[in-house]
């Protein structure tokens, strides 16, 4: 699908209307959910690129809703298990997808494979009249954790461009966001971005749909120069405050996500009265 580049006032939108949308659900893992971007407004929660997308949606159209499903360590069979009926019921007329991220982390996971069963999910909410707003992978080739499944990503985003054109979907596409090589990006875990990175990543998204938005680009400070030793130290603190807990969950088949709610499980206002004061903290 491609987002016609004219004008609101050229396309029939009302005054001061920006986009056609009225109703936008996203779907997805921890990167939808928006870990890594604690929220300081609301102590133990996380706003994330999506958040900040509705936000700039919702400005201009009164009856905007949007409500985010997704939860942190959800793989690709469990998003769309147990998120995509939810998604339907509330009747969107734009979602997002993000899914099969954590399970290219696994070794042995079939990104041909995950393609195929995410192609019959983004076929029910297009026939549903959605545009449906997919994200691929990023190019992971410089981050020393994820570079390792760099070739599987690949083919997944590849897979996922021939989805979209079946369903007429729109394709954020992470892998050409070159910024997203900066280790200002990326969380302290290594795993998510932080909030330059979903900051980033929103205004990808909003340019992907051709939204006019006030989201400007962050000038971060520049990385300080680290010694050999600094360096070294600091990945063996990663090591033990991520990667092993990490290992340890997979071999005990535990997920970040286990006793996660959704955080904003209905659709509603993103400002003010009404809006859902969903956590995303245990149920």
């Amino acid at each position: 699908m491609t987002v016609e580049r004219e004008a609101p006032a050229e396309i029939g939108l009302p005054e001061g209307r920006r986009h056609p949308w009225h109703r936008y659900v996203a779907l997805g893992d921890s990167f939808t959910e928006g870990i890594g971007d604690p929220d300081p407004q609301n102590p133990g929660r996380h706003r994330g690129w999506a958040d900040r997308l509705a936000e700039e949606l919702s400005h201009g159209t009164e009856d905007f809703a949007y409500a985010n499903l997704a939860i942190r360590g959800r793989l690709l069979g469990r998003i769309l298990d147990e998120q995509l009926e939810p998604a339907l019921e509330l009747r969107p007329d734009l979602v997002s997808v993000s899914a099969g991220g954590n399970d290219l982390l696994r070794p042995g996971s079939d990104p041909d494979a995950l393609a195929l069963r995410l192609d019959s999910a983004v076929g029910r909410l297009a026939d549903a009249g959605a545009t449906v707003l997919l994200f691929n992978g990023p190019d992971i080739g410089s981050t020393p954790v994820l570079s390792a499944i760099r070739g599987k990503v690949a083919i997944y985003n590849e897979n996922l461009r021939v989805v979209a054109a079946r369903h007429d979907a729109v394709v954020a596409d992470m892998w050409g966001l070159r910024q997203l090589s900066d280790p200002r990006m990326w969380d302290t875990d290594r795993l998510h971005f932080s909030p330059l990175g979903h900051h980033t990543i929103a205004i990808m998204a909003l340019e992907t749909l051709n939204v006019r938005h006030g989201l400007e680009p962050m000038d971060p400070s520049p990385t300080p120069v680290r010694t050999w030793r600094t360096a070294r130290t600091e990945d063996l603190v990663w090591a033990r405050e991520y990667f092993v807990p990490w290992v340890i969950r997979r071999l005990r088949h535990k997920s970040s996500g286990d006793g996660i709610s959704a955080k904003r499980p209905t659709a509603g206002p993103v400002f003010g009265a009404g809006a859902p004061l969903g956590s995303g903290e245990p149920s």
